[in-house]
């Protein structure tokens, strides 16, 4: 049930696992992010988003990601860097239809090139999904 007044950010931050006190870093913004996703993302953790300058270790890394950015592979490699061991890499993609569409099959290829593993997908706005992103447990223990 949604309290009156409630704009359903706090929904956006809760299907992305976001906790209060959390570090999030925000990789790949543009103008044409969804800033309803971003405020509920600060609201939650109770901070700003650090971009990609910052020497933090965080929690939690949203990659907004579309067709055009380059190479994904190269891209999760950098956002692994200051992730956190227990971290999560949420890559926000536009939906089908949307300008900058990434096919499902181009991530499914660059997330265990890169070293990890999908764990699930959300509709994140009108416009984005997410993809959620972990270090894969198994590999670890077998190494």
């Amino acid at each position: 049930m949604v309290a009156p007044g409630d704009t359903g950010k706090v929904g956006v931050a809760d299907r992305l696992g976001i906790e209060p006190d959390q570090v999030v870093q925000e990789l790949g913004w543009d103008e044409d992010v969804d800033d309803d996703v971003r405020a509920a993302i600060e609201e939650r953790c109770g901070g700003e988003l650090l971009d990609e300058d910052a020497d933090e270790v965080v929690d939690v890394v949203i990659l907004w990601w579309r067709e055009d950015d380059g190479d994904l592979v190269d891209a999760l490699i950098n956002a692994i860097g200051p992730l956190a061991e227990n971290g999560v890499i949420w890559v926000l993609t536009p939906k089908t239809g949307r300008d900058g569409y990434v096919e499902p099959s181009d991530i499914a290829e660059a997330v265990p090139t890169a070293g990890l593993a999908q764990t699930s997908n959300i509709s994140v706005a009108d416009d984005w999904a997410g993809i959620r992103l972990v270090s894969p447990k198994t590999a670890k223990a077998k190494r």
